[in-house]
C-alpha cells in the first residue's frame, strides 16, 4: 500500500494557513481499538498523566483536592504506553505526509504532546491562544502535530481553534502575555481572533498543524468526553537543542 500523500491542494492550504484537515486517515476500526486503550487507561487511572488542576486554566479545578481535582486532561508518554498508540503513530496513514512537509527522514519527538488528550464533560478548562513552538527548543521552528480524533469534535466539546496564516507571522512580545497567549485585550489581537476557524472532525479524521500556528480550544459543554490522541514530528535534521526540555527523550525515527 503507498503511503497516503497529501493532494496539490490540500499542501497549499497547508503552506498558507498552517493546518490542514485529512479526512478519514484513521479506520473506524483502529479508531476502535485507540478509544479502548485511552478509555481503560482513563478508568483505570495509568500514569503518568497530566491533570487539569495543574495547569490553572481558566475552568480547571483550583487543585488537585478541589472537586473535579482528579480529572485528567493528558495521558502521557503515548508512543511508549501502548502498541496501539505506536503503530499509529509510525504508520504510514500518519507519516506519508509528513513525508512531504518535513522531507524522508521524520523522527518523533517524545518529549512534546506524545500523548492522548481529554476533554471530559465536567471541570474542562479552555486554553488560550498559543504556539505550541512556545516552549520547544529545536535548531528551527519546523514541526508538524498530528491531531487524531477519536469522536466527533466540535465547539460544544471543546474542538480546536486555528487562525489560519498565523504560522507566517511575526508578532510584538508585547501582543502576548507573560505566558505567551495572544493578549486578547488588545484590539490587534481581536481582529486577529476575529478570524478564527474551527475544523469540525468526525472519528478517524486528523489536523496536521504547524508549530508556529497559534490555536486555542474551549471547554466540553457536552456529557461526554472527547478523545484525541496527538504526536508532533520534525526533520532528522532538525535537532532538538542540546540540555533543553525538548531533549529530555530521544527522538524516535519513523
Amino acid at each position: 500500500m503507498h503511503p497516503a500523500r497529501l493532494t496539490p491542494q490540500e499542501l497549499e492550504t497547508y503552506r498558507q494557513d498552517g493546518f490542514v484537515v485529512a479526512r478519514a486517515l484513521a479506520s473506524a476500526e483502529r479508531v476502535a481499538a485507540l478509544r479502548e486503550v485511552v478509555l481503560r487507561h482513563l478508568r483505570e487511572e495509568i500514569g503518568p498523566a497530566e491533570y487539569e488542576a495543574d495547569l490553572h486554566y481558566p475552568g480547571a479545578p483550583a487543585s488537585r483536592d478541589a472537586p473535579g481535582g482528579s480529572t485528567t486532561r493528558r495521558l502521557l508518554q503515548a508512543y511508549a504506553r501502548h502498541p496501539a498508540f505506536r503503530d499509529w503513530a509510525s504508520s504510514s496513514e500518519a507519516t506519508g505526509r509528513l513525508r512531504q512537509l518535513l522531507g524522508e527522514g521524520v523522527m518523533l519527538s517524545q518529549s512534546h504532546h506524545n500523548c492522548a488528550m481529554t476533554k471530559q464533560p465536567r471541570y474542562s478548562s479552555l486554553t488560550g491562544w498559543h504556539q505550541d513552538i512556545r516552549y520547544w527548543s529545536f535548531q528551527r521552528p519546523e514541526l508538524v502535530s498530528v491531531w487524531l480524533a477519536l469522536g466527533r469534535e466540535l465547539p460544544d466539546n471543546g474542538c480546536l481553534w486555528f487562525l489560519p496564516g498565523s504560522h507566517l507571522m511575526d508578532l510584538a512580545r508585547e501582543r502576548l502575555d507573560d505566558a505567551l497567549f495572544l493578549r486578547e485585550d488588545l484590539p490587534e489581537n481581536q481582529e486577529l481572533i476575529a478570524t478564527r476557524v474551527a475544523p469540525r472532525l468526525e472519528p478517524g479524521d486528523a489536523v496536521y498543524f504547524h508549530c508556529r500556528t497559534f490555536h486555542a480550544a474551549g471547554s466540553n459543554r457536552t456529557g461526554e468526553p472527547k478523545l484525541s490522541l496527538v504526536f508532533t514530528y520534525h526533520a532528522a535534521d532538525n535537532a532538538a537543542v542540546a540540555g533543553t526540555r525538548s531533549a529530555s527523550l530521544p527522538s524516535i525515527e519513523v
